[in-house]
């Protein structure tokens, strides 16, 4: 890898239909999204088993994420993001045309007991119409008593702290924090390899076969943080947003030229808006992309006014 021409790598998009999807991807961030589809999800960079992200150009062009994971470890991710079996981050455009389901994902020391994998992540607000909402964490004086009988009685959904999102705002979901995106919100998802969620609460909507969605509840109960009292946003500490056993995010401004890596560990970016430049690559609105530990040398340019960032990296070790 040649620090002096450093080549930030991208990835083809895995498209995910969802009944609470719809197409705001296409006239948000510009993604060419399959016709007639409610798209809910963009995955863009995830190694799992069932979705491999592929590189979508230069001389890793074709390769999966696993493949240069297993394969070129060091040369391309460095040594912070640690020795598992795949690459421990995943990273999602979501688009809540509807609201999703009241969820949770089990904390780690529950995980293996339900036969799941913990998630912890992180939400961006990329864009929310006026009156969004978000559910987050429990109201206060709910007891596990009172949601498991709001579950009997069908009013589960008043059990959840609700709070006002817009553009701009970042919100913390360490595992065992129930939680959903309200309609008419598209976010960045930062979070762990993991797909595994546990529904609570469907709002009572039936799928395109006619039925409604299957319920995970005595999971649900297990895993839900019942001391989890209406947590907020994030309040960032100048660029930080989170730094987290998971992952790190920061938000940077790009008014002019930064280096990319402050050490030889990858960073994961998302051009969040404007666009710029690495390598002679040019980069977006939307785009993610992963700067190779081998890069450290690359500096970030801006190529318009009020460009911003996200930048992920491995907790400091």
């Amino acid at each position: 890898m040649d620090p002096t021409n450093p080549a930030p790598l991208l990835f083809e998009p895995i498209f995910q239909e969802r009944v609470w999807g719809g197409r705001g991807l296409e006239s948000a961030v510009g993604k060419n999204l399959p016709a007639g589809k409610r798209i809910g999800e963009s995955w863009e960079i995830v190694d799992r088993s069932e979705a491999q992200s592929i590189v979508r150009q230069g001389t890793w062009r074709g390769r999966t994420l696993h493949d240069l994971w297993t394969q070129h470890r060091r040369e391309i991710f460095g040594d912070d993001f640690g020795d598992g079996a795949r690459f421990p981050i995943l990273a999602k455009l979501l688009d809540a045309h509807d609201r999703l389901s009241l969820q949770v994902h089990p904390p780690a020391a529950v995980a293996p007991s339900l036969g799941g994998e913990p998630k912890t992540e992180l939400w961006f607000v990329v864009a929310a119409e006026p009156g969004a909402e978000i559910f987050l964490g429990l109201r206060a004086g709910v007891t596990r008593e009172d949601f498991a009988r709001a579950l009997r009685q069908g009013t589960v959904a008043d059990c959840a702290h609700r709070i006002p999102v817009r553009a701009g705002d970042a919100i913390f979901l360490p595992s065992g924090r129930m939680h959903a995106l309200g309609a008419g919100v598209l976010i960045v998802e930062i979070q762990q390899n993991s797909d595994t969620t546990y529904r609570v609460f469907d709002w009572d909507r039936v799928g395109d076969d006619g039925e409604q969605r299957a319920l995970h509840l005595e999971e649900a109960l297990r895993s839900i943080d019942f001391a989890d009292s209406e947590p907020g946003k994030i309040q960032p500490e100048g660029e930080l947003l989170v730094r987290a056993p998971e992952f790190t995010v920061e938000k940077w401004p790009l008014p002019k030229p930064r280096r990319a890596l402050e050490r030889a560990s990858a960073a994961l970016f998302v051009c969040l808006q404007g666009a710029a430049a690495l390598g002679g690559t040019e980069l977006k609105a939307g785009d993610f992309f992963l700067v190779p530990a081998g890069c450290e040398r690359g500096e970030l340019e801006p190529r318009a006014e009020r460009t911003e960032l996200l930048r992920v990296t491995a907790p400091t070790r």
